[in-house]
């Protein structure tokens, strides 16, 4: 089934997210090339079951669209919920990492990079900016692209 795209833009935080960056959507959730938002609730505790239920139901299906299309066998979902567990935009979202062999000598070193970028982006970087480096064109396209994965 092809998930209607909304035309308004998607608000991830104080972020607005043009619809050309959003690759799949149910109505409580969505997915956007770079990062993975989810709905207009700061924290995870703050979730309903539905929307519990919808987040992870749809990082289990854009996860698998992402392992197909990355041609990998693993991936890595992670959630930062509150800004002491380095969570820099006050919006529910999963980061889903596709994982290939080796790219770290031990596995759970990705915690440890992942720590150091949320650090880089807190203490250097303005997020709006951040989001410039990649143009919006770059992004449209990707998620064009990941978009096919669920038509």
């Amino acid at each position: 089934m092809v998930q209607q795209m909304s035309t308004e833009c998607y608000k991830f935080g104080p972020y607005q997210i043009d619809p050309k960056e959003v690759f799949y959507s149910t109505a409580l959730s969505y997915a956007m090339v770079n990062l993975r938002p989810v709905v207009p609730v700061k924290r995870f505790v703050d979730l309903t079951v539905d929307e519990t239920s919808d987040l992870w139901l749809t990082a289990q299906k854009v996860g698998g669209g992402l392992e197909c299309y990355h041609k990998v066998s693993s991936l890595t979902f992670t959630i930062q919920d509150g800004p002491q567990a380095g969570q820099t935009v006050p919006h529910v979202h999963i980061h889903i990492l596709p994982r290939t062999d080796g790219d770290f000598e031990r596995n759970d070193e990705i915690y440890d990079a992942i720590d150091v970028k949320e650090k880089e982006l807190t203490e250097k970087l303005d997020l709006d900016k951040e989001r410039k480096d990649r143009s919006f064109e770059e992004m449209s396209t990707e998620a064009d692209k990941y978009r096919t994965l669920f038509l």
